[in-house]
């Protein structure tokens, strides 16, 4: 089983683009404390990159902002690539199927325009509706949907 759990802050607004197949993909990361300090007291921090498609990477992109709390469930990818020194590498990466947001963002936004979210009313969720493809250098005639 394949199943990430992320409580954490987005670090960037997140970034949405469209395939050429006019298909929604938004990318953001997710900064994660540690549940632990260093010797030295310090608290390490884990940077995880995410990818959300369609419907849920609309919603993502529309209302999370740099600095929002989220919790994100999803599953883990690894892609393997070779860099400009001919190295080979590989890039770990997060695809959501699920995104909570768990406060608002601390630069003030706020959820007004969502349709029945007042003042002070709970966190949003929203959910992806079908099973997203892998993220590898894909074309638009790989993507099984």
């Amino acid at each position: 089983m394949n199943r990430v759990f992320l409580v954490g802050n987005l670090t960037r607004d997140p970034e949405l683009i469209e395939t050429s197949s006019h298909i929604s993909v938004c990318r953001f990361t997710v900064a994660v404390n540690r549940t632990y300090s260093s010797q030295d007291g310090e608290r390490k921090t884990d940077f995880f990159n995410v990818t959300a498609w369609r419907g849920l990477g609309e919603n993502v992109s529309k209302y999370a902002k740099k600095g929002q709390k989220v919790a994100v469930v999803g599953s883990i990818e690894l892609r393997n690539y070779e860099d400009a020194q001919g190295i080979r590498r590989t890039a770990v990466d997060v695809v959501a199927n699920d995104v909570e947001f768990l406060a608002r963002p601390s630069n003030g936004g706020d959820y007004s325009s969502i349709p029945g979210e007042g003042e002070y009313a709970p966190a949003k969720r929203t959910t992806a509706s079908a099973e997203v493809p892998a993220l590898q250098d894909m074309d638009d005639d790989d993507i099984p949907f």
